[in-house]
């Protein structure tokens, strides 16, 4: 009697996608990224005073040569990757340096910083995106230390609470003053808690998706809700949000983009709204339990409430009376000045240069979305929205690309931060939700922020070559159109 032996299964194609590099098409729209931020900065010093910057040149070459290294890096160590991403980054990077200058330099006050900085800030940032580029070849290794990177997220977190090192900017405990410069340790907390919730959901997929009962209203099913014992995952995420950041830390941005992620991830991960509801549900009770307990909380949610009551916005006048009544209802100075800005740019802006930003308290860091408004107008403001969402995107495209479980996770988790990240400070400059302290990615000033967008980025980046790469038949003969249907 003889047995049949199996036919070995010939090797699946790693993607969906069609076999195509694009570097070329990514060359020119990276260097039409650069020549948006050369005339930006033309743009403002004639502006100004009628003249060109007499720095052009040297911003062209530094900030143009970074791009087109960035380019090249890509096309030899990640050439399947997604062409759009990094002339996106570029573009959105771009713009910053050119509205930093404008803040800066065309006014002659460099006391929180320079353009330069931020060109020499995202030098850096480009260099460790192309560290991880090369040596993370296979990014579902991290899939083996879900709760490594979940430690060093907590510890992260934790440390601005150390005394000595840890330091209060604007209400928030945030920050660590490491004596030659600050650092923003919850902006890298974010990427390793992603990778812990993406680990964690791949193992816990099955047991989280069971339903123990369901809300019906007729014959209409509502929601499946999960087992009791099952909702400990989102009970410990909730109580770290509420508890460790929004009380003790004052973080309100962090707290809100990490447990908005989580339930982003959580959703993907089991396709039910219950754990949505039960969520947001935890979430806004306990903000209206907190709000007559926390003081910082309290003056966020006023601020926002009642910004244009007189008590409430406070002038430097008021700030300089420590028994003003403001100190502890609110302080809408801030937004209401720049409501004001967006408002006085409306359409079109009033060209950069044209507009008095430094009204602004801040301007440079959270409220630079302020700037373009008044300065660029609607149109130029949907330029940076519409570039925000096409990374998102383009991230869960990534994601809806590719056949491992864990990196499907990885991908949308790193675009739903990209996107949370994004609303929380955009929907906070525009008094959608509660000033929080968030930065636009790519975008604002701050090494920490523009650091870990570029990690983002990389990430981003590696995953996609991954995805989009053919088999390797299909390399074979690259004259093959439809190796692999999308």
């Amino acid at each position: 009697m003889t047995t049949a032996t199996p036919e070995r299964a010939a090797p699946e194609a790693p993607t969906q996608l069609p076999p195509v590099k694009r570097r070329n098409a990514e060359l020119v729209m990276t260097l039409f990224a650069v020549g948006i931020t050369l005339y930006g900065l033309i743009e403002a010093g004639l502006t100004r005073n009628g003249e060109m910057p007499a720095s052009l040149f040297v911003y062209g070459v530094l900030f143009g040569g970074l791009a087109v290294l960035a380019h090249l890096f890509i096309r030899f160590f990640a050439p399947w990757s997604d062409p759009l991403l990094l002339p996106l980054a570029t573009l959105l990077n771009g713009l910053g340096i050119a509205m930093l200058w404008r803040l800066y330099e065309a006014t002659g006050d460099t006391s929180n910083g320079s353009a330069m900085n931020q060109l020499i800030l995202t030098a850096g940032s480009m260099a460790v995106f192309a560290a991880v580029v090369y040596f993370l070849k296979e990014p579902r290794t991290l899939q083996r230390y879900p709760y490594i990177m979940a430690l060093s997220a907590v510890v992260l977190l934790l440390t601005p609470l150390i005394p000595g090192i840890g330091m209060s900017v604007n209400g928030a405990q945030q920050w660590l003053n490491l004596g030659f410069t600050t650092l923003q340790p919850s902006e890298f907390a974010k990427i390793a808690l992603v990778i812990f919730l993406a680990g964690y959901m791949v193992t816990k997929r099955d047991v989280l998706a069971l339903a123990s009962r369901q809300i019906k209203i007729g014959p209409l099913k509502v929601l499946d809700l999960p087992r009791m014992r099952d909702t400990a995952p989102m009970a410990a995420m909730w109580g770290f949000c509420i508890i460790v950041l929004v009380i003790l830390m004052n973080d309100l941005g962090t707290s809100l983009m990490l447990f908005g992620t989580f339930l982003a991830m959580i959703y993907v991960a089991t396709h039910r709204g219950s754990w949505i509801a039960i969520g947001l549900t935890a979430f806004f009770g306990a903000c209206a339990l907190i709000y007559p307990l926390v003081p910082h909380f309290r003056v966020r949610m006023v601020t926002w409430l009642d910004a244009f009551r007189p008590d409430v916005f406070c002038t430097d006048k008021y700030l300089a009376d420590p028994d003003s009544f403001c100190q502890t209802s609110g302080d809408s100075q801030q937004l209401v000045e720049g409501l004001f800005a967006m408002a006085e740019g409306g359409m079109t802006g009033t060209g950069l240069g044209g507009g008095k930003p430094g009204f602004v308290p801040e301007v440079h860091n959270d409220f630079i979305f302020m700037a373009f408004g008044e300065e660029l107008g609607l149109a130029g403001c949907m330029v940076i929205l519409l570039a925000l969402a096409l990374l998102v995107e383009r991230g869960m495209r990534i994601a809806l690309a590719s056949k491992e479980l864990f990196i499907k996770m990885f991908a949308s988790g790193i675009s739903f931060l990209i996107g949370f990240q994004s609303f929380v400070i955009i929907g906070g400059v525009t008094r959608v939700i509660p000033m929080t302290g968030a930065t636009i990615p790519f975008v604002a000033k701050g090494g920490s922020a523009l650091l870990s967008s570029w990690i983002m980025l990389a990430l981003l980046m590696r995953m996609s070559n991954n995805a989009r790469k053919p088999a390797p038949q299909a390399i074979q003969d690259e004259g093959a159109t439809q190796v692999i249907q999308r």
